[in-house]
């Protein structure tokens, strides 16, 4: 058998092939790519834990062209992405320690509107969602599958090929509407209560002094002057990062809460992010959002946004807009129809005590 050497460019295009995308509209590190790289890899490893995963999708992306420029917290963001949108679930797992694994998540549909059906979950070993002809007519935005079906029956159409439908009631399922003050104290009431911290390295606290609009600029050390409960990510042997409430004395850690603490089945970072913006609002510097409108009323609004969202909101965007190519300075950005705006923005108020800018596109 005689080997041929590929160039990283020729690669590339069949590595994009191998995933089910169009070589000729998008790359191998665009986001597309590497969310179809991320599905593929746990379709073969799942369980695992999220680090394994990411590392494997790097080690095969960055060889191929263009691949040399992919960050690890790129493809860590994305994967929170996917996890939130019900491509993988993210469980605990305990035994002699606690770990956090990802499975693959049910093969699913639900109706965004009517006629149009956000796609969820990954087969095994590498198999496609729809394997007949109506595979090729999946639509790949950023993380997001869409398709789009004229026929009536849409849903024996699709569960004829083993997807099933998930309510839009259980899609959209949030908690409890509260003030940050009320949340905090609810966190507070736990920790006081909590297990002594003990001896903890290579912790990393997220800064409520820093600047909001840089969610990767806020992580640091502790240092002498922390006093008083901070989200943390604490790194362990195996598998991803643990998220904690951990209160300090003078930069030392006394008590520790592992999050999640409410809903068991949430991943961690959700409720931290959550209590976090909590903590920013009573601040008064609430998490962010730009606005930027079309030149023409009607046109599709695009929202920036500059802190990393519960799986929760991330959801609910889904359902009403869709993922884009982030924005310069922004976290993320979703595009959605002006109409959609309104409630969208009531709906982040309520729960996260966003904060609004506008800023016209102008196009």
């Amino acid at each position: 058998m005689k080997l041929t050497k590929l160039t990283p460019g020729a690669a590339s295009y069949l590595a994009v092939e191998t995933l089910g995308l169009d070589p000729d509209a998008v790359g191998p590190t665009s986001t597309e790519g590497v969310a179809a790289s991320l599905r593929r890899a746990a379709s073969f490893m799942c369980p695992t834990s999220p680090g394994r995963l990411v590392d494997a999708v790097l080690g095969a992306l960055r060889p191929l062209d263009g691949g040399d420029d992919l960050k690890r917290d790129e493809v860590v963001e994305l994967l929170d992405l996917l996890v939130s949108s019900g491509d993988l679930l993210e469980l605990r797992h305990v035994s002699d320690r606690s770990t956090r694994l990802l499975f693959l998540g049910p093969p699913s549909f639900i109706e965004r509107a009517p006629g149009t059906y956000l796609l969820m979950g990954v087969r095994p070993f590498g198999a496609p969602l729809i394997s007949d002809g109506l595979g090729g007519a999946i639509e790949y935005e950023g993380h997001t599958r869409i398709l789009r079906l004229e026929a009536a029956d849409y849903e024996k159409e699709l569960s004829a090929r083993g997807l099933h439908q998930v309510p839009k009631e259980r899609w959209v399922a949030r908690p409890s509407v509260e003030s940050p003050a009320d949340l905090i104290e609810r966190h507070r009431a736990r920790l006081n209560v909590a297990a002594p911290a003990g001896a903890l390295e290579g912790l990393q606290i997220l800064d409520p002094a820093a600047k909001v609009r840089y969610y990767r600029g806020r992580w640091r050390t502790p240092a002498t002057a922390d006093t008083g409960d901070f989200v943390v990510r604490r790194p362990q042997a195996y598998g991803a990062d643990l998220w904690c409430l951990v209160r300090f004395e003078a930069g030392v850690p006394m008590r520790l809460l592992e999050f999640p603490v409410a809903d068991p089945v949430v991943p961690g970072r959700d409720e931290a992010w959550r209590y976090q913006a909590a903590i920013d609002a009573q601040r008064g510097t609430p998490p962010e959002c730009r606005i930027r409108r079309g030149a023409h009323p009607g046109d599709h609004v695009l929202l920036d946004f500059f802190s990393p969202l519960p799986g929760f909101a991330e959801r609910y965007l889904q359902f009403s807009g869709l993922a884009m190519e982030r924005s310069p300075g922004a976290l993320f950005s979703f595009r959605m129809p002006s109409e959609a705006l309104d409630n969208v923005t009531k709906f982040l108020t309520a729960m996260l005590w966003m904060t609004y800018q506008e800023d016209s596109r102008g196009d």
